[in-house]
Order: C-alpha cells, then sequence, then structure tokens
C-alpha cells in the first residue's frame, strides 16, 4: 500500500509518498517546492495571481510524480494561507480541476496532525511543548509521554508577521518591539496554559528550526537526521547574530536556504519569545511535522480497518 501526502504550506508545498506495508511507512520519495502562496497580500487574506499560478503549476508536477509512483491513497491538506484567503475555495476547485483535491483543515486539526508526526518519533518523554513556526500560523502543542493535553493555531506566521512588520535592513529594535507586542497580546493563553502544565522541553517542528540546526552545525547540511538536541545557548547566540544581520549578510550564510533568508529573522523572534517567556530548559528539533503525521494517521486508519 503506496500514500502520498501533499502538504500546502503558505511558504512551501512538500510531497511525500510513502510505503505503508511495514510497521513504520518507508518514504520513497519526498520533494519541497518553495511556492511562496502567501506572497503580497497574507495579511489582506488573498492569494495573488502569481502565486495561484505557481501553486497549481506545482500540484499539475506533484500529480505526475504520484502518478508515476502509482500510488494507492493521495491526501493533499491545505493550512493556513488556503484556510483564510477569500479566493481559497477557488483555488481548491482550481486543484480538483488538475486531479487533486485539497482538504481544508483548521488550526486546531493542523495542530493534531504536528502531534501526530513528532510523537511518531518516539522524543516524547517528557512534559513537552511543540512548537511549528509556519508562514501564515504557528501551532504550539503541550503534551507529554500519555499523549497531547493542549493545542492551538495562531495566525502568527512567519510570512504574516514579516509582511506586517518587517522592513528595515537590519530589522529595526521599533520592529523588533512591535512584534513583541503583538506575541504579547496574542499569546496569553498559550502562557497560562504552560503555567499550568509545565513543560521542560521545546520540540521545534521542522522548517525554520532545521535551519536552526544546520547553521548550529556551522552550515553543513545535517542529512537525514529526524531530531536532535540544540544547545540553547548556542541557539541564543546565533539568534542575536540573526537579528543583528542584514539581508546581504544571511545570503551568504552557508546552509540557510534563500527561502528562509529573511523569514528565518521573524523565527528566531518568535523562538526567543518562547525560550525567555516559558520555562523551558531543553530545545529539540524534530524533522517530522505535519506531513508525516498525516502519513501516520493514513497508517493508522488501514491498519485501524484492518482489525
Amino acid at each position: 500500500m503506496r500514500a502520498a501526502v501533499i502538504d500546502l504550506g503558505t511558504n512551501t508545498f512538500h510531497l511525500i509518498i510513502g510505503d505503508l506495508s511495514d510497521k513504520d511507512p518507508q518514504i520513497l520519495y519526498k520533494t519541497t517546492v518553495p511556492v511562496l502562496l502567501g506572497q503580497g497580500r497574507i495579511n489582506e487574506n488573498m492569494i495573488i495571481p502569481e502565486a495561484f499560478e505557481r501553486g497549481i503549476r506545482t500540484l499539475k508536477e506533484f500529480k505526475s510524480i504520484i502518478d508515476d509512483h502509482h500510488v494507492d491513497i493521495v491526501r493533499a491538506v491545505a493550512t493556513s494561507a488556503v484556510r483564510n484567503a477569500v479566493n481559497g475555495s477557488e483555488f481548491v476547485k482550481a486543484a480538483h480541476a488538475v486531479g487533486i483535491d485539497i482538504q481544508v483543515i483548521s488550526g486546531d486539526e493542523e495542530a493534531a496532525f504536528i502531534f501526530n508526526g513528532v510523537r511518531a518519533l518516539g522524543i516524547i518523554q517528557r512534559n513537552s511543548l511543540i512548537m511549528d513556526i509556519g508562514g501564515g500560523s504557528t501551532e504550539f502543542i503541550i503534551c507529554n509521554e500519555d499523549g497531547l493535553v493542549w493545542k492551538k493555531s495562531y495566525d502568527i506566521g512567519a510570512a504574516r508577521l514579516m509582511q506586517a512588520y518587517f522592513h528595515s535592513d537590519p530589522i529595526s529594535v521599533a520592529e523588533r518591539n512591535a512584534i513583541g507586542d503583538v506575541l504579547d497580546k496574542t499569546l496569553g493563553d498559550l502562557k497560562a496554559a504552560c503555567a499550568h502544565y509545565q513543560p521542560e522541553l521545546l520540540i521545534g517542528s521542522a522548517g525554520a528550526f532545521e535551519s536552526f540546526a544546520t547553521l548550529l552545525n556551522n552550515g553543513d547540511d545535517i542529512g537525514d537526521i529526524a531530531s536532535m538536541p540544540l544547545d540553547i545557548k548556542a541557539y541564543e547566540d546565533l539568534a542575536v547574530r540573526l537579528l543583528a544581520s542584514t539581508h546581504e549578510e544571511r545570503t551568504n550564510m552557508k546552509g540557510l536556504i534563500s527561502l528562509r533568508v529573511d523569514m528565518i529573522v521573524i523565527a528566531a523572534i518568535l523562538t526567543s519569545y518562547i525560550l525567555d517567556n516559558i520555562g523551558l530548559n531543553a530545545l529539540r528539533l524534530s524533522t517530522y511535522d505535519l506531513k508525516m503525521g498525516v502519513l501516520h494517521s493514513i497508517k493508522d486508519q488501514i491498519t485501524s480497518n484492518a482489525g
């Protein structure tokens, strides 16, 4: 049994194809395309024509790859950019016309899939806070070895904050403070939940956290490592460097992909805010995220039906 998962994110579209025959899904193919669906007008909840066309063109390419792999099940999930866009339903219709049926998931469902992906790694062994920084939204999940205890999605993704507040080079103190004010006003219930459940470990789900790991590894690719601890002091030093850097300086940072040259600054502000405001004493990368969570949910469903 082969399954394909398409994750239609605000910045990137991901495709993974897995063989579900074994206990753990075996990844046969994976690719990521920087579609930038949220380009230009994400805070106006609009997919601009150029981004719309890039998205549909990418889905056509994905459909061809899926057909070549003789996939049995296809699951395509769309998150913040499509979920909130006034023309999101038009995008879903256009995708259907090229053979891809999209499920637009809620922020709550998105957080649950992210938890499902991270849990599959087996790294949740104490009270933990999972953080997934997307382009349109950021998800937080409090969990422990017994399961998920609290989750919420917030419309404070890196692309949204960047388009609204990041206009200087390097980012100005005033812009950083403005983002901090937004986070103060937005994340009160997260802070209350963390005060109650007291997570000790911050698990960063893929995306920007993979970039942090690469930069902390002297710009060398971390390869197929599914999870690794990140030294908090080394991360804090990196964040200071990122916030002080110009666009050109970040462009020349070894291992930093072009998509994240500017958004990594916002990601650093978000991550540092969480580390500073919640009593966490450890930081860890999980490369398993929403798409792996969806793949494992398909596997679980097949197993349940067989039983």
